[in-house]
């Protein structure tokens, strides 16, 4: 008799399975978006994207891959990111726990009267009684609505959100470490410009001095050039200092205490790439990880409006409960104390105060936002890839010009030095083309750091970077 109870209840258990084939709630498909044909200012128009390239690729030079390579190593920031991804991971394997039976065991032992069956109110000529009871338990709750199953997707999406939120935090940290070993380049740059100008600015000043000396030059004239010799040297220590200042936020991004940073020259700077193809937009969403971080958030929160419909039906579930009890210590091993349970349960919501309506409202509304959002990083990423595709573009052609510029300066000084020697100019021909010059000098290297800035920017918002070699990352493919 108890055997075909049992087979009733796993034939049961076979039917109710079978059921479990779907789970309530809207299935999840990707919004619509406007993708354009082509980026807005890419000249190349080719399938082909820098940001299919890894970083080691992309920056050619040995001393910023060692920088990057340190950094991935040893920054703060990313070890969190994946600290947080290892969180992630295991709240879904806990998601997924809800799909196997959840066993347990319990047990008591005790002395008293009447202690096993519990009466109330003992005589007080009852026997004292030793007691132990062992019980080994089993719940499982048939997935008839795919609550659980919703649960674990919303639980998965989330972890493969997380990793792509560490792969944004590489990528930063790859264009941020890129960026700032630029400036510093930028500031070595400037700092040897202005060396260069303090001396020149103390040759003037010899030569008006020995002049005024000797009786040919003005006093206006010396004091002029006293000032201008001035002027440049204090901006050396300023520059120091900024020099200073980003070496230690360079080493922050290193994990490493403030120092000095190894590095290369300017002048010696190896071309990011020659050709800067963005690639079709439609792959950038395959491709960037915020953008992807925002899918899986949006896919989380779609998954979210099943469990809240499911929380409006019944939860079905099989319990079962063996165990041994013996009203003496020392016959708990033997003796006929044994005793089983198997049965089904179900419990379902009546009446709660709107308390799951309410809910069901906000899993829509989440769903809402995290959809906007998506298609607000959509929008955001078009747009910062168009704005480095300009940037480099213009920023190139000013660059020629500044080249001009500077080289016509620089013969402007040689030719008013050479007329003021001969008395046929005075020297405020020879303090304008000086003070013309150096400061173009300048801005030319800092054209120069903005071009390869904006093509770490484009790789940046292309979403490359994070090819990384050896990693297993999850994918939802």
């Amino acid at each position: 008799m108890k055997l075909h109870f049992l087979f009733q209840c796993l034939g049961l258990l076979v039917v109710v399975a079978a059921l479990a084939g779907c789970a309530v709630g809207p299935n999840y498909k990707r919004p619509v978006v406007q993708s354009p044909a082509n980026f807005r200012f890419d000249e190349t128009k080719t399938t082909n994207s820098l940001g299919d390239l890894p970083w080691w690729r992309v920056f050619q030079d040995p001393m910023l891959q060692n920088l990057i390579g340190t950094a991935i190593t040893n920054n703060y920031n990313l070890k969190q990111a994946v600290a947080r991804v290892e969180q992630a991971h295991n709240q879904a394997a806990a998601a997924n726990s809800a799909f196997y039976p959840q066993i347990g065991y319990g047990g008591d032992v005790g002395r008293g009267r009447n202690a096993l069956y519990n009466t109330p109110s003992p005589s007080p000529n009852s026997p004292t009684l030793s007691s132990a009871q062992l019980t080994l338990s089993a719940a499982w709750e048939i997935d008839l609505w795919g609550r659980i199953r919703r649960s674990s997707e919303a639980a998965r999406a989330q972890y493969l959100a997380t990793d792509e939120a560490r792969r944004g935090v590489m990528i930063t940290l790859v264009s941020d470490v890129a960026t700032t070993y630029f400036q510093l380049l930028q500031l070595d740059q400037e700092l040897a410009i202005e060396r260069e100008a303090t001396n020149a600015y103390a040759g003037s000043f010899r030569i008006f001095n020995d002049r005024l000396t000797n009786g040919v030059a003005s006093k206006l004239e010396t004091d002029r050039a006293a000032a201008a010799l001035a002027n440049a040297a204090a901006s050396i220590p300023q520059l120091e200092q900024q020099i200073a200042s980003t070496e230690n936020q360079l080493n922050v991004l290193l994990g490493r205490n403030p120092g000095s940073v190894e590095r290369g020259s300017l002048t010696n700077q190896p071309l990011l790439t020659p050709e800067v193809p963005a690639g079709l937009p439609s792959e950038l969403l395959r491709r960037r990880p915020d953008v992807l971080q925002a899918e899986e958030s949006l896919i989380a929160a779609n998954a979210n409006v099943g469990v809240s419909v499911a929380n409006f039906f019944p939860q079905i579930g099989l319990t079962t409960f063996l165990g041994r009890a013996s009203p003496e210590l020392s016959s708990f091993t033997s003796g006929a104390g044994n005793f089983w349970d198997l049965g089904g349960t179900m419990s379902g919501p009546v009446f709660q105060g709107g308390k799951l309506r309410a809910g069901y409202r906000a899993a829509k509304a989440q769903f809402d936002e995290a959809k906007a959002a998506y298609q607000q990083n959509v929008l955001t990423a078009f747009a910062e890839v168009s704005n480095a595709l300009i940037a480099r573009q213009k920023l190139a052609e000013v660059y020629v010009y500044n080249g001009q510029a500077v080289v016509a300066l620089a013969e402007s000084v040689e030719l008013a030095t050479q007329r003021y020697l001969n008395g046929k100019s005075s020297y405020y021909e020879v303090l304008q083309a000086q003070q013309e010059l150096y400061p173009t000098q300048r801005a030319q290297v800092q054209t120069q750091v903005g071009e390869l800035n904006a093509v770490v920017q484009l790789y940046k918002a292309l979403g490359g970077g994070w090819q990384e070699a050896g990693t297993n990352s999850p994918s939802r493919r």
